[in-house]
């Protein structure tokens, strides 16, 4: 049986704790939905921000939701380049000892001490897929891209469980590497 997965190509953008929300947009101030994103209760928001570094900014960075217990930031290595800043290669949540960084939107700037990380390349996965397929929470797994750049991604961490929708997420850097976009299929061939 071939292990076909859609492609989840992940930009730049950041969750926000609550009275990071308030301090960037004003007090009372609530994150505003766009458009759903593929995994259940995950949302792009209206507000932006704009990312600040020692030796640059990127403006616009899509902030995503619901609100987050602590605020985390997640960039590609190109983004970092031009910030003039480097972080770790993490799982989203893993933030002890990440990276720190000036965020400034409308109404205010937020400087925070760590939450800056590079999201490590992982596959969503639903419990059912996830028997279906041989894989579990944790498990390493490789995944081969089509086309006309096939590049085999080493070190793919699962992330299985009943409200996950199968998802296989880069970020841009890898994406484009590989020549693939969102909805593009590939393929698990191995742990």
């Amino acid at each position: 049986m071939r292990r076909v997965v859609p492609v989840g190509v992940s930009s730049r953008h950041l969750h926000l704790q609550p009275d990071h929300v308030e301090a960037l947009y004003g007090k009372g101030h609530r994150l505003t939905k766009l458009r759903d994103l593929i995994q259940p209760g995950q949302f792009a928001c209206k507000e932006t921000v704009t990312l600040i570094g020692p030796q640059g900014k990127i403006a616009q960075v899509r902030v995503l939701g619901p609100e987050r217990k602590q605020t985390q930031i997640e960039a590609a290595v190109t983004d970092l380049v031009a910030l003039g800043v480097m972080a770790p290669l993490r799982l989203s949540g893993d933030l002890a000892g990440s990276a720190p960084l000036k965020i400034r939107g409308p109404r205010g700037l937020v400087e925070i001490r760590e939450g800056l990380i590079i999201a490590h390349r992982h596959l969503h996965i639903g419990g059912d897929e996830s028997s279906r397929y041989g894989v579990q929470t944790g498990d390493r797994v490789r995944i081969r891209t089509s086309g006309s750049r096939p590049v085999l991604f080493e070190d793919v961490i699962v992330r299985a469980g009943g409200d996950h929708r199968m998802e296989f997420h880069l970020d841009t850097d890898e994406a484009n590497a590989a020549g693939v976009k969102n909805g593009d299929l590939a393929e698990i061939i191995g742990g």
